[in-house]
């Protein structure tokens, strides 16, 4: 496919464009999926890649801990989880890139004048170290009303809550937000705040996606500026 050269309107449909982090801003989730499934299996739990990714994709893993000593049949160690974290930072520290183009669709989304920020189902931490490893900490700026993550809400992601946060700090009303996302849990997220979503489909099925409340797939970055449902 070749790049998109967009013109696009001065007339958009929303008030701001919120991103997720993991699978929409950097190719993060083939790293920490495998770390999940690698650890799981540390813990003795027999289950298999695939159904580990099925199982855990889009999720905080620190909501999933009673699930994970079910599947165990066994408390897990004390310092599981920041064991899990403190591995997880290491290899995306070393590993973790931007999704293919990204830059280029923020950038040509930039000329729409909209505020646009992150609100990811991780920790803070997480977020801020890839968006830094990257580079695209620079469109996030001022950092305290651009990233929004899991740190600062009750319930992540299939719950609206950090959805939510951001169109509150932006001073927006969910209807207008337009939320870009590429798991059936962030998209069910972005749809129970009652905003538009777009899903990025270049690693999962578009099916599920769409089941979960997208109202668009597409499989490409450079795709994403040019989608009717940007504008009014």
């Amino acid at each position: 496919m070749t790049a998109v050269t967009s013109s696009v309107s001065n007339h958009p449909r929303f008030d701001a464009i919120l991103f997720d982090c993991d699978g929409v801003l950097v190719d993060s989730e083939p790293i920490v999926n495998r770390l999940i499934w690698e650890m799981l299996i540390e813990l003795g739990i027999d289950i298999s890649l695939e159904d580990s990714i099925q199982r855990f994709l889009g999720k905080a893993i620190r909501e999933e801990l009673d699930a994970i000593a079910e599947m165990r049949g066994a408390p897990l160690p004390p310092n599981w989880l920041s064991t899990f974290q403190a591995r997880r930072n290491v290899l995306l520290e070393a590993e973790v890139e931007a999704v293919p183009h990204i830059g280029h669709a923020i950038d040509v989304l930039s000329r729409l004048g909209l505020p646009m920020a992150v609100a990811s189902g991780a920790d803070r931490m997480k977020v801020e170290l890839q968006l830094n490893r990257t580079g695209l900490i620079e469109h996030f700026q001022p950092t305290d009303v651009r990233i929004f993550s899991a740190t600062e809400v009750a319930r992540s992601k299939p719950a609206p809550d950090v959805y939510l946060l951001a169109a509150s700090s932006l001073g927006v009303s969910p209807s207008r937000c337009l939320v870009i996302e590429d798991s059936p849990t962030g998209v069910t997220a972005g749809h129970a705040a009652g905003m538009t979503v777009l899903a990025y489909a270049g690693r999962n099925a578009p099916g599920p996606l769409i089941a979960a409340g997208a109202a668009r797939t597409f499989t490409d970055m450079r795709e994403l500026p040019e989608l009717p449902e940007l504008l009014a």
